[in-house]
């Protein structure tokens, strides 16, 4: 039974020099990057928030008119 835990020790502590041997490979953006395109998806998901809750809004009323007949 130690055999199997070693080799999982040793399995795992590969696996995590390799995540650490990728994550050095990595080019991280700017922080004026990161904050340009987080105005644009955050601009984005308003845009489609709003697009979406119009289209709620405008099928809520159209049934209401036809369940009222």
């Amino acid at each position: 039974m130690s055999f199997l835990i070693k080799s999982l020790i040793v399995k795992a502590l590969n696996y995590l020099r390799d995540v650490r041997g990728e994550l050095s490979k990595v080019v991280w953006p700017k922080k004026e990057e990161v904050i340009k395109l987080t105005l644009v998806v955050l601009m984005i998901s308003i845009v489609v928030a709003a697009y979406v809750g119009l289209l709620d809004f405008s099928f809520t009323k159209l049934l209401e008119l036809l369940i009222s007949y």
